[in-house]
């Protein structure tokens, strides 16, 4: 079977302390290839560089989410353009805008999401961005702001086709999570197709949005095939086929070194 990715990942979360080496054991047996670990805040950025440098087959992206926007000191800045530098670093992220919970203020959050963005402009790497409740504000500053080359992801998306295709239009690729198991879940299985091929990610967003299987529990990257099997069901597709896809989407965004750092 071809190699699956996790696009999105949290494992250096408080949620993986106990067990992360077995976490990391099942997901190789059910045939994850990569994972790419997204930093929350600045400190969760330092210990996704960390794993990067202790597992060769996880990745790791730098950046602060919205929610702690407000948190953010002098020298946040700073210290992810350093780590964003790293080889090991494969994008700026994840950032973006949340209007759903409001954790920071909406201005806080947008400064701090343009920061990001300017950031992944000067390091050349992608950005990663998170959206709730936000698609009209998140599309505006995208608008306003230059952007890397290759452009980035919509991480977890769950905005309906005319939001996807104004992202698409951006350059963006769209990655679903395991929202897509869900049987209520029709709009996402739906919106799958009509996203380009060639623009198509899939990510577990661990320790969060487990697949139906296993919803109310903590979510892992071994779960990943779970919804790349109901991807490629809802897709008409083989799996082999999606996974190939998906694979091929990721090292064009994220770069070869996603997948093969040894």
């Amino acid at each position: 079977m071809m190699p699956l990715i996790d696009t999105h990942a949290h494992l250096d979360f408080p949620q993986f302390k106990k067990d992360l080496d077995q976490v990391l054991e099942r997901a190789k047996k059910v045939g994850v290839k990569a994972v790419l670990n997204a930093g929350a805040d600045v400190k969760s950025s330092v210990r996704s560089v960390e794993l990067s440098r202790q597992y060769p087959w996880i990745s790791a992206s730098v950046g602060v989410h919205p929610h702690g926007a407000a948190q953010v000191n002098n020298d946040w800045l700073k210290n992810l353009e350093e780590m964003a530098a790293l080889d090991t670093v494969v994008a700026v992220g994840e950032t973006g805008l949340d209007f759903y919970r409001n954790l920071s203020p909406k201005e806080k959050q947008e400064t701090v999401f343009r920061d990001h963005l300017r950031l992944a402009c000067r390091v050349n790497k992608p950005v990663i961005i998170h959206s709730r409740e936000a698609h009209a504000e998140t599309l505006q500053v995208l608008q306003e702001e230059d952007l890397p080359y290759p452009v980035g992801v919509m991480h977890c998306f769950s905005g309906d086709r005319r939001w996807a295709e104004a992202f698409l239009e951006l350059g963006f690729y769209i990655s679903l999570a395991g929202p897509i198991t869900y049987p209520r879940s029709h709009n996402l299985r739906d919106l799958l197709k009509y996203i380009p091929a060639n623009r198509v990610l899939l990510e577990t967003d661990a320790p969060y949005l487990p697949p139906q299987a296993y919803r109310s529990q903590r979510n892992e990257p071994s779960y990943i095939k779970l919804t790349y099997e109901r991807a490629a069901l809802a897709l008409g597709q083989d799996l082999d086929e999606l996974a190939r896809q998906v694979y091929l989407n990721a090292i064009r965004l994220f770069s070869d070194t996603i997948v093969d750092r040894t």
